[in-house]
């Protein structure tokens, strides 16, 4: 039970230090965005700016992204508004949320898709360790006469499935030998192979009266997976060659792929700001972590609007991404009107075969209709693929069931039976 009183008190006695916090935040954030609101001035063209960015090195510091030809598109635009940040006004405005929905309807026609995955980790408590990884599917078409789809891949992981791989992951030879990392792993990668096999198969079927950013499928998170760096061998390398190949297929089956992250902490914006900055006479920006790209533009946006996209060029695990290490775009949608924006991830390819626009307009046209503010695709695949604690319970009573069916043994530990009587 939380104690009030003390809590209060406990506020009270770090008062100042969250002032400091707070007055030091904004007047680097301040700092940031002059610097970003006023690139308009110093810069005359994306090549302009490109001459004043690091060059591609591995001995170098990371540019952290890179204009592409729709910065020269915003430039044109730059001194027409009050707000001469990078950025694309979108040009509806809606009264009531039933115009926001009679504008979506041009979605009509545009076949849309997205998966999401959930999981059941290993119990340390039963006799047998198993796992199941559970990747949601759902394809709507968004035309008269043709269904939607809502699908499930349903995968038992068994304990050698599930073994520890990597020598670090357990530095206790005494502990628990079965690997959390290889489920979410082997949930990632039915993700990505249900996507691919998915990009392949509307390829195919791909009607001739077709819009050419028809289908649009959606990933739910980055196509930039830094936080693989964090993971030991050979973790790495498969998060690396999965997100490679969702790539390759969106390139090669030409179907617009959008990596969707709501609450996004990438730097890349501020990496650049930083060192553009350091170029100028008087330097005004210093490294900080405390701001990330979203929050340049928190408040400056209207709903839909979005900014121009630029290629992320950060370095680190685009590194190891090969041909594909500087193919990868991005750009901020403001999708709810009192949060930071969200970032969109995209192949670049989409950018110069100038289809990026009505793609954005998907994913506005999915956004109203989900009416939470997150396309609706991706919030229809999580519900076909969540895993419920009920679920829980009764997957491992038909597991207990099948194993003792083989003539096997099947138990709980006295301590988990215990908190189950409890609770």
């Amino acid at each position: 039970m939380l104690h009030k009183g003390k809590l209060l008190a406990a506020l009270a006695s770090k008062r100042d230090q969250f002032m400091l916090y707070g007055g030091t935040y904004s007047d680097q954030l301040g700092a940031y965005r002059h610097v970003l609101e006023t690139l308009y001035r110093r810069y005359r063209s994306s090549a302009h700016l490109e001459q004043h960015l690091p060059p591609d090195g591995q001995d170098l510091p990371p540019a952290g992204a890179r204009p592409t030809i729709e910065f020269d598109r915003w430039l044109v635009q730059a001194t027409q508004e009050d707000y001469h940040g990078p950025v694309f006004r979108f040009a509806e405005r809606f009264a009531n949320h039933e115009q926001a929905r009679q504008w979506a309807e041009c979605i009509e026609g545009i076949t849309t898709l997205a998966v999401d995955g959930s999981q059941l980790q290993p119990w340390r408590d039963a006799s047998i360790p198993v796992a199941l990884v559970q990747i949601g599917l759902f394809v709507n078409p968004h035309q008269r006469g043709r269904p939607y789809v809502k699908d499930v891949r349903l995968e038992v992981l068994t304990p050698d499935e599930i073994l520890e791989e990597a020598p670090s992951e357990s530095a206790d030879p005494s502990g628990y030998p079965y690997s959390e990392l290889q489920v979410s792993l082997r949930r990632f990668q039915l993700e990505v192979e249900t996507l691919c096999s998915q990009m392949e198969q509307l390829a195919r079927q791909r009607r001739p009266d077709e819009p050419a950013h028809s289908p649009v499928v959606f990933f739910d998170g980055s196509l930039v997976v830094s936080f693989a760096l964090t993971m030991p061998s050979p973790y790495r390398e498969r998060y690396i060659a999965g997100a490679v190949s969702l790539l390759q297929a969106s390139e090669r089956f030409r179907v617009p792929l959008i990596g969707y992250v709501d609450t996004s902490y990438a730097r890349d914006i501020i990496t650049m700001l930083l060192r553009l900055d350091a170029m100028q006479p008087q330097p005004l920006l210093r490294e900080t972590k405390r701001i990330h790209d979203a929050l340049l533009w928190q408040g400056r946006l209207r709903w839909g609007d979005r900014t121009p996209a630029m290629i992320c060029a950060r370095g680190d695990v685009l590194d190891h991404y090969g041909p594909y290490r500087e193919r990868i775009a991005f750009c901020y949608l403001q999708a709810v009107s009192q949060r930071p924006p969200a970032r969109l991830e995209f192949p670049r390819w989409i950018v110069d075969e100038g289809l990026l626009d009505p793609v954005i307009d998907v994913v506005r046209a999915e956004i109203i209709a989900g009416g939470q503010g997150y396309p609706y695709a991706i919030e229809t695949a999580d519900a076909v693929a969540v895993i419920t604690l009920q679920d829980r319970n009764e997957f491992y009573a038909h597991f207990q069931q099948f194993i003792e069916s083989q003539g096997l043994s099947f138990t709980f530990s006295s301590k988990a039976l215990s908190k189950s009587r409890r609770r």
